[in-house]
C-alpha cells in the first residue's frame, strides 16, 4: 500500500485484497475476544468538517481495540476553523499523532492534509470519495457471496461520492459495475475516464434504474441529497422520482441478491421500508465492518509507517 488512503483509484487489486484479508483477521479476533499484535500507544487524530454517527464511532472504537486512541477535532475544536492552513495542521498533528482520518468536504484538502503530513492520513468521506465505506461494503459482499471477481453491482441513484467509490473499487476487483443515474447527476469524469480503461470488468452508465438492476448480484444505493445539500433537497426528488429501489427492480435482479445502503436511509424515498427491512441484516453487517475495514486500514498503514 500507499503512505495513505485518499482514494480507491489509488490502490490495486491486491492492495484492496489485502486490506479486507486483514479486515477478515481482525474481525475473527475481536469476535473471539483474541489481543489484536499491534503496537499500543498509538494516536489517531480525527479532522471532522463533516459530523457522522459511524464514522467517528467505528474509529474511535477501532483505534482503541487496537490498544490506541482518538482524537476528536471539530472545527469548534481545532485551529482549521479558525482558518489555520491546512499544512500547517498537517505538520503539527504528525509530530503529536501516528495517523490523521479526516472526514471533510473538498477532496483537495484531503490531498493537502497528505502532502504535508509524515504520518498516513486516511480519506473518512469528501465530496468526491468514500474508500473506507466501500471497503467495507466489498468485505461485505466477499463475506456473503465468497468473492468479488465476477458479480455484477447496480448503483442507482446520486452519481455522488459513494458512486465514484463503488465503480473504483468494484472495477479494481474484477466485478461488473452499472451505474443508474439522472441526467445532471452523473458519477465524477475521472471516475468515468477510469471506468474506461477497464479490459477485465464491464462498466455501463445508464438512465434506467431498471437496465442497471438487471442481474445484478448487489444492488447499492444512496439518499438523494447528501450532507451540504440540503437546500436542493426539493429539486432532487424531482430528479431522482422512478430511482427508488423496490420490488420492481428487485424482481429484475439474480436470485439472493443483496442490498447495501451506507446509512443513514430516507424509507420511502431512495430505497423502500420492504425492500429495506428484507436486506437489514446485509446492511448492518456492512455497517458493522466500518469499524473492521477501518481497523485493517489503521494496522496496515501504521505498521508500515513504522517500519
Amino acid at each position: 500500500m500507499k503512505k495513505d488512503l485518499l482514494k480507491l483509484l489509488d490502490l490495486s487489486r491486491a492492495d484492496i485484497t489485502e486490506i479486507l484479508d486483514m479486515a477478515d483477521k481482525l474481525k475473527a479476533e475481536q469476535k473471539a475476544g483474541v489481543h489484536h499484535d499491534f503496537p499500543h500507544g498509538k494516536t489517531l487524530a480525527m479532522i471532522f468538517a463533516k459530523s457522522s454517527t459511524r464514522t467517528r464511532v467505528s474509529f474511535e472504537t477501532g483505534i482503541f481495540q487496537l490498544g490506541g486512541q482518538g482524537i476528536f477535532l471539530s472545527n469548534a475544536d481545532s485551529q482549521l476553523g479558525r482558518g489555520e492552513p491546512i499544512q500547517d495542521t498537517a505538520r503539527v498533528l504528525s509530530r503529536y499523532c501516528d495517523c490523521i482520518m479526516i472526514r471533510t468536504f473538498a477532496q483537495k484538502e484531503v490531498e493537502d492534509l497528505a502532502k504535508f503530513a509524515s504520518v498516513p492520513v486516511i480519506n473518512a468521506l469528501t465530496d468526491f470519495a468514500h474508500p473506507c465505506q466501500v471497503l467495507a461494503d466489498l468485505q461485505t459482499i466477499r463475506e456473503h457471496k465468497g468473492r468479488l471477481a465476477g458479480l455484477k453491482i447496480a448503483y442507482i441513484g446520486d452519481g455522488n461520492n459513494m458512486a465514484n467509490s463503488i465503480i473504483a473499487g468494484g472495477l479494481i476487483c474484477g466485478m461488473d459495475v452499472s451505474a443508474a443515474c439522472p441526467d445532471g447527476y452523473h458519477p465524477d469524469r475521472e471516475v468515468l475516464d477510469f471506468a474506461a480503461t477497464v479490459t477485465d470488468a464491464k462498466f455501463e452508465l445508464t438512465s434506467d434504474p431498471k437496465v442497471a438492476a438487471k442481474g445484478a448480484d448487489v444492488i447499492f444505493t444512496d439518499v438523494w441529497a447528501s450532507m451540504g445539500q440540503e437546500a436542493e433537497a426539493e429539486k432532487r426528488k424531482i430528479a431522482f422520482r422512478g430511482y427508488c429501489v423496490d420490488d420492481v427492480i428487485m424482481s429484475l435482479t439474480n436470485d439472493k441478491c443483496m442490498v447495501q445502503h451506507c446509512l443513514p436511509a430516507h424509507r420511502g424515498e431512495e430505497i423502500t421500508e420492504k425492500v429495506f427491512e428484507a436486506h437489514a441484516d446485509e446492511i448492518f453487517d456492512e455497517a458493522e465492518n466500518r469499524l473492521h475495514a477501518q481497523k485493517a486500514v489503521m494496522y496496515l498503514l501504521m505498521k508500515q509507517n513504522a517500519k
